[in-house]
């Protein structure tokens, strides 16, 4: 079975038939480590289905310091949707961390075929619920993880992730310091 399908099936159930639909939509992609395929102020036009690599979303003060708001892994849906349903300038940056795979799919594409496809519609809804899931997750531990807590917590959903991207990048999106980060990692070894 389509590992796509599989993953798209855990939370909707899809027939084969638009699955493929889907599929026709989507254009495979390998992106390399530190592409950014959307800018702050960009109006998006494309969303993603990482299926491998590690991206992140991003926001830049005014004094040029990143702030990482999240790390999409595998398997997950990646874009400025609030930019995409507004169609307005994305707050954020949009950059893979790692080499990644990706399936892109363009948005309009896809609400027009919403307008005509019930089963797509419902597709386009869950997949929405997903990402509204793991933002209001997020939030909530920041909110109530502290920084230990946080780090163990993202370790387990990529356990490997110490060798895959730079401490600071990690810290950013822990919301802590490097220097707090090293002190963690201290005190678990």
């Amino acid at each position: 079975m389509n590992p796509n399908f599989a993953f798209l099936n855990s939370f909707v159930d899809l027939s084969e038939e638009t699955f493929n639909k889907l599929d026709k939509l989507s254009t495979f992609k390998r992106i390399k480590e530190n592409t950014t395929i959307t800018k702050t102020g960009d109006t998006p036009t494309k969303y993603y289905l990482l299926v491998s690599g590690l991206m992140r979303a991003y926001f830049n003060s005014e004094n040029g310091k990143e702030y990482n708001k999240n790390i999409f892994s595998p398997i997950s849906f990646v874009a400025s949707f609030t930019a995409l349903i507004n169609k307005k300038p994305s707050m954020l940056t949009y950059q893979t961390l790692t080499d990644c795979k990706v399936y892109e799919f363009n948005y309009a594409e896809m609400m027009n075929l919403c307008k005509t496809d019930l089963s797509v519609c419902l597709v386009y809804s869950k997949i929405l619920e997903q990402v509204f899931i793991g933002y209001e997750k997020r939030n909530l531990e920041l909110l109530t993880l502290d920084a230990t807590q946080r780090y163990l917590k993202l370790r387990t959903q990529i356990p490997n992730i110490d060798d895959l991207i730079p401490q600071y990048q990690i810290a950013s999106y822990l919301s802590i310091t490097p220097i707090q980060l090293s002190r963690i990692r201290k005190n678990l070894n």
